[in-house]
């Protein structure tokens, strides 16, 4: 990664580059302004001209995080428009961007975007509606949504938590178990869309539940 010459030329989008990239390297303890600085070859104030310390940090880089992750679901399905594989290469983009990036997606995973931020909306709203795509949702009522999010939401990020922390010990493909658990979430979400009435909502309104795609819900 290049560096700026001089603390002067040091843009907000350098120092998060450097702190994803130690991020990457080290893990979630190197997401620190002390860290990134060193990364960058200047004095930790220099940061603090760019960001609010840690918590400014941290929450650029999840910012970020969350973009690429969308960036990347969307790039993955980009063109399908059928259910089935639509929801499949989702579950299975968010599944690889965690293996890829554990790093990246334990921050993402652990930053709460909040409603009232206008930025962490934008990021809620995009997220919300990749979701409401793959699971083609918007005809359901409120409440079937949430329930829909919700399960999707437990059984993906679950699935991803057990196996990033090596709790699957028996012997059988994680991959098998993963195709597996999305065939059964298909044949769900099948049955909360033909055993609900159909009452279209204002996609603002399912936001309120504070539930994205797959990593949160």
């Amino acid at each position: 990664m290049g560096r700026p010459t001089k603390e002067k030329s040091l843009t907000s989008r350098d120092v998060v580059d450097a702190a994803i990239a130690c991020l990457d390297r080290e893990g979630e303890s190197a997401l620190g302004v002390n860290r990134v600085a060193r990364e960058l070859g200047i004095k930790p104030p220099a940061i603090y001209k760019h960001l609010d310390g840690n918590t400014g940090l941290r929450r650029a880089v999840a910012l970020t995080i969350w973009r690429d992750y969308l960036a990347d679901c969307q790039c993955q399905t980009a063109g399908v428009t059928e259910f089935k594989p639509l929801f499949l290469l989702s579950a299975r983009a968010t599944r690889n961007f965690a293996k890829a990036y554990p790093a990246r997606y334990q921050v993402m995973m652990e930053y709460q975007l909040r409603p009232s931020d206008a930025e962490e909306a934008e990021i809620i709203q995009h997220s919300l509606g990749l979701f409401q795509a793959a699971m083609q949702l918007s005809t359901l009522n409120r409440d079937a949504i949430v329930d829909t999010m919700r399960m999707v939401n437990a059984a993906i990020f679950g699935f991803i938590t057990r196996e990033r922390s090596e709790l699957m010990t028996i012997n059988r493909d994680p991959d098998a178990s993963y195709e597996v658990m999305l065939a059964a979430l298909i044949v769900a979400i099948e049955y909360i869309r033909q055993d609900t009435p159909a009452i279209e909502i204002a996609a603002c309104d399912a936001t309120r539940t504070q539930t994205v795609p797959y990593p949160t819900g």
